[in-house]
This record gives structure tokens, C-alpha cells and sequence, in this order.
């Protein structure tokens, strides 16, 4: 595990888009996660699981919107949490410390 963004609410759910995930791009420089990169997805409230690449989002809008088909997995409201893996040298990944944040309700920063 590179990153994790740990129980964040889903904002939006777009159908009728190219597929993807949109953060706000604050929780993404936070949790250092970058623009297209692969991310899973783990739906608290139905077990889903999916795989899918990030979009950017407007700052501090606290903005998790599934795009595409992931928006059949998800609903409003549901709880999910964002990983992205990283490959390594064995040595390197040892000493490795992931990026992990717990972002609050409105899926901000905590201070």
C-alpha cells in the first residue's frame, strides 16, 4: 500500500461520464496520490470493490464522485475508502512508510 484515504463519503455518482474517480485535490496531495493514477476502491456499505484511475477535483469541495460504471457501486452517502499500490524494491518496501489520512465528515482535512 502507497496511500489511503480512509472513510470518505461519496458526494456524487455520473453515470453518463468516461470512468474514473474524482478527489478533491487536496485529500489527493495529502494522501499523495497523483492524477491518473490506479486506485482501488472499497465500498463500506455494500462490500463492492472496483478498480478505476483518479481525476483531480476542485479544492476543499471534499468532492468523491464515481464516474462511469463504478457509479453503479456506489450511492450517495455510502462510505468508502481509496488505496493505491505502489511496486518496490523488497529492501526499499520494508523501510517504506505509507501516506494514510483520515479525512472528517465532510470529507476535509482534519487540522
Amino acid at each position: 500500500m502507497k496511500s489511503k484515504i480512509h472513510r470518505v463519503k461519496v458526494t456524487q455518482a455520473e453515470l453518463n461520464y468516461v470512468g474514473s474517480i474524482t478527489i478533491d485535490e487536496d485529500l489527493m496531495d495529502a494522501a499523495n496520490i497523483i492524477a491518473n493514477e490506479k486506485v482501488q476502491i472499497v465500498n463500506n456499505n455494500n462490500g463492492a470493490r472496483l478498480e478505476t484511475y483518479v481525476i483531480p477535483g476542485q479544492r476543499g469541495t471534499g468532492i468523491i464522485c464515481l464516474n462511469g460504471a463504478a457509479a453503479r457501486l456506489v450511492q450517495v452517502g455510502d462510505i468508502v475508502i481509496i488505496i493505491s499500490y505502489a511496486t518496490m524494491d523488497f529492501e526499499e518496501a520494508k523501510q517504506f512508510k505509507p501516506s494514510v489520512i483520515f479525512p472528517d465528515d465532510n470529507n476535509h482535512l482534519i487540522q
